[in-house]
């Protein structure tokens, strides 16, 4: 995926092109993400999608729900969507982060006289 170190570092547009796909899988994550969170607080809570939006927002934003849950099954949901929130925002940093350490690491080790 990433030119090793033998191979000459990406153009600034070549840059920009592989950050933005990372930027958008990023994005597609949270979204979808966003959309499951939905889903699970409208079917355990049975909240309306404007609250169920909400509630999946906060959790994903780290802030915590709105409205707390009442039933077990509703409970149960919000703990695991938290702990996977977590892990989603580690990795969608992980995501962004990546292409920028990548190039520098890779522009410290190339050869002055090569570049």
């Amino acid at each position: 995926m990433y030119e090793a170190r033998h191979q000459r570092p990406l153009t600034q547009a070549a840059f920009l092109r592989r950050l933005w796909g990372h930027g958008l899988l990023a994005a597609g994550l949270v979204v979808g993400s966003l959309g499951l969170g939905m889903l699970g607080y409208m079917h355990y809570e049975q909240l309306p999608a404007v609250d169920a939006f909400l509630n999946a927002a906060m959790l994903l934003g780290g802030m915590g729900p709105v409205d707390p849950p009442h039933t077990v099954a509703g409970k149960l949901f919000a703990g695991a969507y938290a702990l996977y929130a977590g892990l989603l925002f580690l990795l969608s940093a992980a995501l962004m982060f990546t292409p920028v350490l990548h190039r520098l690491l890779h522009r410290f080790h190339w050869p002055d006289d090569e570049r």
